[in-house]
């Protein structure tokens, strides 16, 4: 799996446990944005500050499993119209 912050983007003070949990290669956004499956982290102002960009649906399954574990809500959960994300988590 591979992330990116977005510039210009201030980081989510959990973001550390992100990046403790999950096994990610740090890669340029536009590469992230190129993978099969995508997510976004939220911050706490409520914009989108992380990439992390998933091969395979496996991958994406455990990240997903991880942040649902660090207590973070995916707000795309049964919606159809998702802005190219396939997941965007953030704090409850």
């Amino acid at each position: 799996m591979k992330t990116s912050l977005i510039d210009g983007v201030t980081p989510a003070k959990f973001d550390k446990h992100i990046i403790g949990n999950l096994l990610l290669n740090v890669a340029p956004e536009d590469e992230v944005r190129l993978e099969k499956l995508l997510i976004g982290v939220r911050n706490e102002e409520g914009e989108i500050f992380r990439l992390i960009g998933a091969t395979k649906p496996n991958s994406y399954m455990n990240a997903v499993e991880e942040l649902e574990d660090l207590g973070l809500v995916d707000e795309l959960k049964g919606m159809d119209n998702t802005d190219g994300y396939d997941a965007i988590f953030s704090e409850e």
